[in-house]
């Protein structure tokens, strides 16, 4: 009798007898059952034109897990049933990783070894693939939907996940040691900037200077290192936008999580097989100066875009948000003249400090402390020329404290952009700004 006829049929009880076994040693159980339930899958789509929805698939496999292993104690059984629906409905042994709420980051460095962070902290959990050929398909399963590939030929991609989660895959011959994916797990709930002060990233009196500053218009660029918050911030001061405002968002892997209605979202997309079709972060800022936005956010600037993004903060578009790569303020600006010139345009470096200085307004500073914790370090505000250089002062800062906890400060100055936040409708505190 096969599975299909006993589908409706009770299901055999284990004997009370069975010995438990290890869950390696049902690993032909879990092949057989797995064959035999894509084999009904695929001949009832053929067959019936229809698709077998997911809630039909875990009886599916426990009934079949009864007729080919009837002795095997319930609960081994429930755990190998659930280990094949994640593998024909989701991203295999990467299932209970992505729903587990503590874990932030998730990296596959091959097939038998899956790092996770949690808290900050890298630890190696006890999840594994079955071999190279797994990881492969799990990473097909992620980009297939998403129009990308990934093959010799093309060895690395960015993608994402149904929730927004970002993911990086890099395969041989460029990976050593089997492929690896690493995935940037974002929250279901995305964070407030009163989760911010309560985990202490930033102080009040910042969250509301940076409030004042974005519903002022203010041009704000979010600096940090990887993996030290920067898309996050960026998510939560994106919620100070006014919703009667219209937005649009310029990303590699479409990640923001935009609170208000009026928002389009523009994803870059990579060459086809023939090597065309490419559409870069630049062709989508400049087509974005066409679509009459308010706000212009790009998720990163990396290269040659800066440039089109510098124009397009100096030419009305206020108010707009991006983040890039640097350890510091100075380190940022420095970075955008270099990005500047990668756009090919053979400009005097005065010239592109020029632009800078009068595009970008402020620069928040994000980094990654030694504990896992992140924090706004810095917010500092371009203020203009001096001859040839760009001047910046600090607003706020945080004071490492050693072996005492550090602390927020505002350095006594008042910023040079309180007159225009006033101009554009804003209430300015000027307690924020004291040094006591």
């Amino acid at each position: 009798m096969g599975l299909l006829e006993r589908m409706d049929k009770t299901r055999a009880a284990p004997r009370a007898d069975a010995p438990p076994k290890p869950l390696d040693e049902y690993r032909e159980l879990r092949e057989t059952v797995h064959r035999e339930v894509v084999d009904i899958i695929n001949r009832r789509a053929a067959k019936e034109g229809r698709t077998t929805e997911n809630s039909e698939i875990l009886p599916m496999l426990e009934t079949a897990l009864d007729l080919y292993g009837p002795t095997v104690p319930r609960p081994e059984k429930n755990r190998v049933a659930r280990e094949l629906y994640d593998e024909i409905c989701g991203l295999g042994p990467l299932e209970p990783l992505l729903a587990d709420e503590t874990i932030s980051e998730i990296m596959v460095n091959g097939a038998g070894r899956i790092y996770v962070e949690r808290g900050g902290r890298l630890s190696l959990s006890d999840v594994t693939f079955r071999d190279e050929a797994h990881v492969r398909a799990i990473i097909d399963r992620i980009v297939s939907p998403l129009g990308r590939h990934i093959d010799e030929a093309n060895p690395m991609v960015d993608a994402r996940l149904a929730d927004g989660s970002r993911v990086n895959a890099v395969i041989a011959p460029l990976s050593l040691r089997g492929s690896v994916i690493t995935i940037r797990k974002f929250a279901k709930n995305p964070l407030k900037i009163q989760d911010l002060i309560t985990f202490g990233s930033l102080s009040v009196q910042m969250a509301a200077f940076l409030e004042a500053c974005v519903k002022g218009r203010l041009n704000i660029v979010v600096s940090g290192g990887t993996g030290s918050g920067k898309t996050t911030l960026l998510n939560v001061l994106s919620a100070f936008i006014p919703a009667d405002e219209r937005i649009v968002t310029i990303e590699d892997a479409a990640e923001l999580q935009l609170v208000q209605d009026h928002v389009v979202p523009l994803e870059s997309r990579p060459a086809n097989l023939e090597g065309k079709g490419s559409v870069t972060i630049r062709d989508l800022v400049r087509n974005a100066l066409r679509m009459r936005p308010d706000r212009i956010i790009v998720g990163e600037v990396r290269g040659g875009e800066a440039l089109d993004m510098l124009q397009a903060m100096n030419t009305g578009h206020d108010g707009s948000l991006t983040t890039a790569h640097a350890n510091a303020p100075r380190d940022l600006l420095s970075r955008l003249e270099t990005m500047v010139l990668m756009a090919g345009m053979e400009l005097p470096i005065k010239a592109i400090r020029e632009q800078v200085a009068s595009a970008v307004d402020l620069v928040v500073q994000q980094s990654r402390m030694r504990d896992g914790s992140r924090k706004i370090t810095s917010v500092c505000e371009v203020v203009g020329m001096e001859g040839d250089i760009i001047t910046t002062q600090d607003v706020f800062v945080y004071e490492h404290g050693g072996r005492n906890p550090g602390r927020f400060r505002a350095t006594g100055i008042r910023p040079h952009c309180v007159e225009k936040l006033r101009d554009n409708g804003v209430t300015v505190s000027e307690d924020w700004f004291s040094a006591g």
